[in-house]
This record gives C-alpha cells, structure tokens and sequence, in this order.
C-alpha cells in the first residue's frame, strides 16, 4: 500500500473541510479521479503563509536532489509513492520533507489486492464507514531542472495496518484524525508533535468490500470502480 486511491470530491468540499480560504486554492486543481495511480496530480493540502491552501502536487516524491525525475531509479521518484513512517525521520528521500513539508491528501479510499488462499488476487475498495472524506498524511517536495522550473511531488505514509484490515494487506495509508489536519500541516509544529502523528491508522476507521477488477486498468475511472461485487468466498490468505 498504497498504489491506488481515489479522490474525487469538490473544490467546495474539500475547501469546507479544511477551512480552506478562496484567496488559497489553486487555479489548476486535477479533476475528479476515482482511481488515481502515481505519476498523476493530486489535489493536496499544504501549510502557506499559515493558512491551509489547496494545491496540486505529483503522486510520487522527487527528492530535490535526484538526478532527473524520471529515469526510471528510485531517485526518480518512480517508485516513491508511499513513504514508511518507521524510517521516513530517517531515510535521506524523506527527511526534509517529513520536517518541513507535510501535506494532507484528501481521499474518498483508496484499493488493495487482497490475496486469496486459491491464488486469486481480488481487488478490494476501503473507504470512511460514514462516506467522510478521509485525509492521508503525506510529504512533499520541491525539484527544479537544469532551466529552474520546479516541480513539485509527494509521498503517501504508510504504516502497519490495523487488525482489522491486516488479511487485506500488511500495511495501510496513514489517515489522520480530522483534529489532527491542522496540526500535521504545521511546519513549525514540534518534533514531537510530529513523532506523535505518526502512528499506523486505528482499527475502525474504514469498512472495505471486493470491487471490479477493472480498477487495475489505469485508463478506467469512473464512480462505478468502487461499486460492491460479489465473489466467491475464498478466505484472504492473510
């Protein structure tokens, strides 16, 4: 986790959420995507002049010293899309931005494949019990090329999922408590503060169900991906 999710809400609604003020959206905000995979803009909060501002940022982090942002290396931030919270103080990839650059990624869910005990691989959707829009904590960060136009990408954290999606998958997007948004953004926030969020998400805070699989297709996306389907019960192998 997590390599797909979906994030469809409003301007409005995510701006009301978050307390966001017209003067800090964006003019260029991704549209609605109901399966967003990395290499796509996001839409994302970020802390600016103080205040909660609603931005688009690239799924997956380029550190601002990697070479270019996309030859393929885990440099190029192809492959950082989720950011461990056991070693993200640590990891040189991370550890400005873990300090000085949170964000929040506003998210209706997000997929996992959970793994049957006949080999199948079925695509689950998890998602608020109550429809809420979840918010997931992320970093960011800042590349600039040789003519100095930047770049700006991000990182989901992940951590240990909580017993009762364990048997979907091992691990789980971070989501962070609505009290807690304001809290995360803060770049001036203290260390503890930070060390203190990052903790793996409860258990209760989302309900799940087997979607189609043609959300592995990242051409499809559309409302319908995380539609209920049944299949036939095969207990998840963990």
């Amino acid at each position: 986790m997590c390599g797909r999710y979906a994030s469809a809400r409003s301007v409005d609604d995510i701006t009301g959420a978050f307390g966001i003020a017209a003067n800090d959206v964006d003019s260029t905000l991704p549209d609605a995507d109901w399966n967003v995979a990395p290499t796509k803009q996001v839409p994302a909060v970020v802390a600016r002049g103080g205040r909660p501002a609603l931005t688009a940022l690239r799924w997956g982090l380029v550190p601002s010293w990697a070479a270019t942002p996309s030859d393929g290396t885990p440099q190029s931030g192809a492959t950082l899309f989720n950011a461990r919270i056991e070693t993200v103080v640590d990891k040189p990839a991370f550890r400005d931005a873990i300090r000085r650059r949170r964000c929040v990624l506003p998210a209706d869910g997000w997929y996992e494949w959970a793994r049957y005990a006949d080999g199948r691989r079925i695509p689950h959707y998890l998602s608020a019990a109550d429809g809420d829009l979840l918010g997931l904590a992320g970093i960011w960060e800042e590349w600039r090329d040789a003519e100095g136009r930047v770049l700006r990408s991000t990182a989901i954290l992940t951590g240990a999922a909580p017993p009762d999606l364990a048997h979907i998958h091992d691990r789980a997007p971070v989501v962070l408590d609505r009290s807690a948004w304001l809290h995360w953004l803060n770049p001036g926030a203290p260390e503890a503060t930070v060390r203190g969020l990052l903790r793996p998400t409860p258990a209760g805070t989302v309900m799940f169900w087997p979607v189609t699989d043609r959300v592995g297709d990242v051409r499809e996306n559309d409302p319908g991906l995380t539609t209920p389907v049944a299949v036939d019960e095969q207990p998840p192998l963990f």
